[in-house]
Parts: structure tokens; C-alpha cells; sequence
């Protein structure tokens, strides 16, 4: 799944020290009488009302029965003019995965297939059929259940230079489980056959960044091929596509350290393509662009969306024109291009050669119903997007910032409710101490990670990728009659001693960690 925000998550804070926490109700605001949060009050869940949601969230991490809705499309979209019909291409796709799916709304239903159906169409539109397009979920044989809006597309009555995919889920029965939203997706008129400028460089595609690649034989809508892994092998779909992560793979560059023009792809540059699913990998190739079916040797200018390029492989005889990733029907292939005959900086390639560049994006909402007692959608579902831990001694604080907070969710460290508090823009909650995971905390030689989650009111549960790890201090543990055993540790006199000095002074250090 992909986490963005301001701060890089592989540099968490420095660690703090974290001692009991105090009971003191004047410390901090209250709550109202329900429960709830007030405007800038931290609120917790009455003590019964905590110990039935601490059973079921200890049982829904148990036993992994969360939901996803995965939603991939394309950065660009190109626009549709009079009577045409300018299918996006690749076609959004949404994934439904994890075991959630499988569990029926109703204990003896006994329907088999799909438990929701879905509707895909753009922001701000009036919801005709024609605007509008149902999707019938398959499953995969991963256990993913897959979806495809193949006719969508954007007509130019719509000024619009931005807009964004709308999903609407419905559970079998007619319940509506949610509605979600895609990314912002750029309006273009057609692909730039310019030198492509640094300057519009949301035109341009980085390193790093999300591709997909699509091959379409005699420019014919039918016989579009798409890019993509399956059972271990990099195939020619006509149904599916994957993304691959689009890097530079300078063979003269440590691995992290490009050149100066780093950042934007350009042609010429030797580039690997990694499935973002499987992490399966192509060999390193030369980017090539394409026109008329010829790959142009002498070109370097940045990569723009929905431009023709060609993959070359290095090395080779010398004379000849190279080898280049080609498709035959359903099969990825390596093609022996010909030198042209009159520019010496060209090489004659054939149309299964020829490729579509364009950028993706991806968007990920986890949950669970199955703990939650509720009619209610879903969305908005809670986007964790970095995390900001401050504080100490006797009170520490872990900040949440993302999208979709409200009022009604509580943070859970494993399945543990921390005092929560709202704002418009964050939550903010309080640490739990460690003892509550362990009240053999003092004595612990290995670290202590739980998950960071969020609970519902109504105890809707969401995921999320991050975790909170403990790290306590080293020590010798007691003996029976209360004198201390020595540790068996080489380092027993150190730890005992570092223990000793600063026992009055920190219970124990903690990180945050991002599971990747």
C-alpha cells in the first residue's frame, strides 16, 4: 500500500522517557457525559463499554479478518471530443483483498460469490448509465476479488481540468457499505509530441514513480495488451494490468546515489521496472522513444505521459539493432530490431515493440465489519498519513495526521484504547504505559510492538501500517527472596549499573516504526 506525508518515516524521533502515568482528572479536559470527545477534550470509552471492544479488537488482530478496497488508475486522463468516446486507458481497476470478503453479512445466507457489487463513475457527475458503469466482481485465483471499469470516460463538456474516480460499494442485499475516492487525476488533450521542459513536471515521470505499460497493435482499442505479472512471469494481458516501479539503474552510480538530472526519467537512461505486487523485476533496459516504429538511438529528453517508447536490452552485437522487450499474443518477448537502412541513429522495430508509457496512482482503504454492530457505511475510512510523538515523564503523546479524522474514533495501541482527543486537522492521544502490556516490563530483554489502530464509536475497526514498538531499559531480575539474580548476559554488570543510574529517572524508551 504506499504511506505519503511531510515527514520521512524512516527517521523516527529520538527516543523519550516515559514514567507512570498519573490519574489526575484536573491534568486534562474532560469529556462529555456520553463519552465523546468535546472540541479539545480527550474522551475514553465507559470501563464496559472498553472491555467488550478490547475482546473484539484482540480477536479481529487474532484472527486478520480486515477488508481492503484497493482502487488503481491512471495519473492523466485524455479527453473526449464530440461524438468520440476516449476510454481511459489503462482502465481504473479496483482489488477487494483480505479474508473479510469471505464472511457472509448473515450467518446461513449459503450464496456463494461475490458478497458486493460496485459503481464506478467520475466526481460531480450526475450518476446516468452512461456516466456510470457497474462492475461485477471476479475472484482471482490469489483470493483477490477484481473489478474493471472499461468504458469510463470524460467527455469536452467537462471543463474540468482535475477530477477524481467515485466508488460505491453495495453488500448483496442492498446495504450500502461505502462510498471512496480515487486520486486526483490530471484532464489532458492529447499527448505532448514536444521536447517535454523540466518545468511541467507533472507531465514528466521520475524515477521512482508508478508506471504502467500498454502495447495497442494497428492503434485498434480491441487489441490493447497490458504489462503484467502473473504466476511469477511477466505476460501480455488483455484484462489486467499491473504497476511497476520505474527506476533508474545506473551501472556507474552506487546503489541511492544517481547523477544530477536524477528525479525525471529521460530517454537513453537505463531503467528497471519492478512489479509494485510481486517485486518481480525486469532486467536493466535502455529507454528508447518511438516514432513511426523506429526507436530514436540519439534522443535525451525527459518522458512524458502517454509517450511511445521502446525497451532495449544492453549489449549486443555491434551493428545491429538491439534487442527490445516485445509481446506475441499473451507471452513477453525479446524482438531483434534492424538497423535503418538510411539514419544510422535509428533502429526498425515492429509493433508489438512499440509501447504506452503512462504514471499511476493507487489508493488503499482497510477496515473491518465485522466486529461493528451498525448499518452505517464505512467511509469516510480513516488515512493514517504520518505520525508525531512528543511529551515525557509523566504524560507522552502520540500525534496522528491524515485525512477522514472525526470525532467518533479512538486510537487503539494493540488492543489497548488510548485517550483520544479530536481536532479538525489530527488526533491526539495519550501513550499507554508499558505495564499494561507487561507487567514484567522491568525485566524484558526484547522490545514490545503493537499496532496502531482506529476504532469507531460503533466499533468499526481500522488498520493501519504503523506499529508502536517499546524498548525497555536492561536489568537483572529479582530472586525469590527479592535479591537480584544476576543476569546471565556478558553485559550483566553494565545493565545492572545503567539500570541502577537511571531508574528515578525513565521507565522506558520507545520508537515508532513503520512496517513496510
Amino acid at each position: 500500500m504506499d504511506l505519503v506525508g511531510a515527514a520521512d518515516p524512516s527517521a523516527p524521533p529520538g527516543p523519550l522517557t516515559h514514567l507512570s502515568l498519573l490519574d489526575n482528572s484536573e491534568a486534562r479536559p474532560l469529556s462529555g457525559a456520553d463519552g465523546r470527545s468535546l472540541p479539545g477534550s480527550w474522551s475514553r470509552s465507559t470501563p464496559e463499554r472498553a472491555t467488550v471492544l478490547r475482546e473484539d479488537v484482540r480477536r479481529c488482530l487474532q484472527q486478520q479478518c480486515g477488508q481492503t478496497v484497493r482502487i488503481l488508475h491512471a495519473k492523466v486522463a485524455q479527453k473526449s471530443y464530440g461524438n468520440e468516446k476516449r476510454f481511459f486507458c489503462p482502465p481504473p481497476c479496483v482489488y477487494l483483498t483480505g479474508p473479510g470478503w469471505r464472511v457472509k453479512p448473515v450467518q446461513g445466507q449459503g450464496e456463494t460469490g461475490s458478497t458486493v457489487c460496485g459503481y464506478m463513475g467520475l466526481d460531480g457527475a450526475s450518476g446516468s448509465a452512461a456516466e456510470t458503469q457497474k462492475l461485477n466482481f471476479e475472484e482471482q485465483p490469489d483470493s483477490r476479488e477484481f473489478g474493471c471499469a472499461k468504458t469510463l470516460y470524460i467527455s469536452d463538456a467537462d471543463k474540468r481540468k482535475h477530477f477524481r474516480l467515485v466508488l460505491r460499494l453495495v453488500l448483496r442485499g442492498g446495504r450500502e457499505l461505502g462510498t471512496f475516492h480515487s486520486r486526483l487525476i490530471k484532464v489532458i488533450s492529447k499527448p505532448s509530441q514536444k521536447k517535454q521542459s523540466l518545468k511541467n513536471t507533472d507531465l514528466c515521470i521520475s524515477s521512482g514513480s508508478k508506471v504502467s505499460l500498454f502495447n495497442r497493435l494497428r492503434s485498434q482499442t480491441v487489441s490493447t495488451r497490458y504489462l503484467s505479472v502473473e504466476d511469477g512471469a511477466f505476460v501480455a494481458s488483455a484484462r489486467q494490468w499491473a504497476a511497476f516501479t520505474l527506476h533508474l539503474a545506473d551501472d556507474h552510480c552506487s546503489q541511492g546515489d544517481f547523477p544530477p538530472r536524477e528525479g525525471y526519467i529521460r530517454y537513453g537512461s537505463l531503467v528497471q521496472l519492478v512489479c509494485t505486487v510481486t517485486g518481480i523485476t525486469l532486467p536493466p533496459m535502455i529507454i528508447r522513444k518511438v516514432t513511426k516504429q523506429c526507436a530514436l538511438l540519439d534522443v535525451d529528453e525527459p518522458i512524458s505521459q502517454l509517450h511511445k517508447c521502446a525497451f532495449q536490452f544492453p549489449g549486443g552485437p555491434s551493428g545491429g539493432g538491439g534487442t527490445y522487450l516485445c509481446l506475441a499474443t499473451e507471452k513477453v518477448v525479446q524482438f531483434q530490431a534492424s538497423p535503418c537502412p538510411k539514419e544510422a541513429n535509428r533502429a526498425l522495430l515492429n509493433d508489438s515493440s512499440c509501447w504506452t508509457i503512462i504514471g499511476t496512482e493507487s489508493v488503499e482503504f482497510s477496515f473491518s465489519t465485522s466486529l461493528a454492530c451498525t448499518r452505517e457505511p464505512v467511509t469516510p475510512v480513516p488515512l493514517i498519513r504520518t505520525l508525531e510523538l512528543s511529551g515525557g515523564g509523566d504524560v507522552a503523546t502520540l500525534e496522528l495526521h491524515g485525512e477522514n479524522f472525526h470525532a467518533e474514533l479512538k486510537v487503539w495501541f494493540g488492543d489497548v484504547e488510548a485517550e483520544t482527543m479530536y481536532s479538525p486537522r489530527s488526533l491526539v492521544c495519550v501513550v499507554p504505559d508499558v505495564a499494561t502490556f507487561s507487567s514484567d516490563w522491568r525485566w524484558l530483554r526484547t522490545p514490545i510492538t503493537v499496532a496502531v489502530s482506529l476504532v469507531r464509536a460503533d466499533g468499526l475497526f481500522y488498520p493501519s501500517a504503523f506499529s508502536f514498538t517499546y524498548t525497555p531499559e536492561y536489568s537483572a531480575r529479582p530472586g525469590p527472596s527479592g535479591v537480584l539474580e544476576p543476569a546471565t548476559d556478558p553485559d550483566a554488570d553494565a545493565d545492572t549499573l545503567l539500570e541502577s543510574i537511571h531508574h528515578e529517572f525513565t521507565r522506558t524508551n520507545f520508537h515508532l516504526f513503520i512496517q513496510t
